[in-house]
């Protein structure tokens, strides 16, 4: 496998010959259910087949080096397993320094070092849960030379909690959950509020996901994001003075609809009216998956685009026009922007005799609009993290 030999070249390199142990890391993407984790609804990710990969020495001593081959140029990251606290040198390092910290604070103290090098097949930017790969990572990493007695739900929950404390990103925690409860050939159906969760069979037959980059850089922009968050907040705060609710997904449509006027603002209505529909719309898709019913999920995955565009507004000129694209080839049976959007990719359910065209006809009409060319990835749907 042509990644393990670059990663075997890189640590022999970077750290000299040792005896290591491998591990993969899946990146996730979500189906269905986009922005309704704070609004307590549903989501639909899945674990894939991109990732990141490790291979991992134990240290005789508690310092940890870790080289990411993907930024060689960065050069190796170094920090001590004690006493730690952000630290803006080590850049990337942080997002698995966080995680050492976060088990340290539940009573589960790393007790060595580790030389780490590190390659990945996640594209940058892509919104693809790079970052909650690489703690989940850490996490198993720990679990596996410190011999800590702790179930996946727990890392996963730990994951997040580095990412929100210690590199202060105030994630939910649907990146962790699908990397680190991902099953093969399964979807997650999670509620956000509860942590209840079911596996999906995802089966698509004679189709596939595809992930189409825009190469639009992908940062949530913070100022919206709040502000989304914000809307909705106000929207419920003013439907509880009739009704006795504690989210946005406690609704039904029809219930919504008879009290969206109780929402005296009307770009909060449609924000509410986004999280409303969306989180039932993604219970609709997946009976309908379960029921065999793909036609009915690809109309799902449009409309939730279309409501992301038009109530939500948090799609771009490029995600519109990639989706837009998707929607007239033949062979796509659904396609939508996936992750907090503002940039970013969309996932699309496509024939696999129809994979080449779609990439031919997308590529060369968005490049014609855009101006620079999108990215293409097949993915399979594959295991969380684990030891290779």
């Amino acid at each position: 496998m042509e990644i393990m030999n670059t990663l075997k070249a890189g640590f022999v390199k970077y750290f000299g010959e040792q005896k290591t142990t491998a591990f993969f890391s899946p990146g996730r993407v979500n189906l269905i259910g986009e922005h309704t984790d704070y609004n307590g609804g549903h989501v639909f990710p899945c674990a894939i087949s991109l990732g990141t990969y490790a291979l991992v020495a134990p240290r005789q001593d508690m310092k940890t080096r870790a080289i990411s081959l993907n930024y060689e140029k960065d050069g190796i990251k170094e920090f001590s397993m004690e006493n730690l606290s952000y630290d803006e040198s080590i850049g990337w390092a942080n997002y698995i320094a966080g995680v050492v910290k976060v088990f340290e604070d539940a009573g589960m103290k790393a007790t060595c070092g580790f030389d780490i090098a590190l390659y990945g097949n996640l594209p940058s930017g892509a919104g693809l849960s790079s970052s909650a790969s690489l703690e989940v990572l850490m996490g198993v990493i720990l679990k596996e030379f410190c011999g800590f007695e702790i179930e996946m739900i727990e890392i996963v929950k730990l994951g997040q909690k580095a990412e929100n404390q210690f590199v202060g990103v105030n994630c939910g925690i649907m990146d962790q959950f699908a990397v680190g409860m991902g099953k093969k050939d399964c979807a997650i159906l999670l509620d956000c509020n509860t942590l209840k969760y079911r596996y999906s069979k995802l089966d698509l037959r004679d189709a596939c996901i595809v992930i189409t980059n825009t190469n639009k850089p992908h940062s949530l922009n913070d100022s919206e994001y709040n502000l989304r968050r914000q809307q909705c907040e106000h929207a419920l705060k003013q439907l509880q003075e009739k009704l006795d609710i504690t989210s946005l997904g406690d609704l039904a449509n029809p219930e919504f609809d008879f009290n969206a006027e109780l929402i005296t603002d009307e770009v909060e209505r449609r924000r509410a009216h986004h999280a409303v529909y969306e989180n039932r719309r993604t219970l609709t898709a997946v009976e309908a998956l379960e029921l065999n019913d793909i036609q009915r999920f690809g109309e799902l995955m449009r409309a939730s685009h279309e409501s992301l565009r038009d109530d939500y507004e948090v799609t771009c000129k490029e995600l519109d026009t990639l989706a837009e694209l998707a929607w007239q080839q033949p062979g796509v049976i659904g396609s939508r922007m996936t992750g907090g959007g503002f940039g970013g990719s969309t996932v699309s359910i496509v024939k696999k005799d129809a994979v080449e065209d779609f990439k031919a006809v997308v590529g060369k009409k968005y490049t014609e609009i855009i101006g620079y060319a999108p990215s293409f990835y097949v993915a399979d749907i594959a295991d969380g993290t684990r030891k290779l």
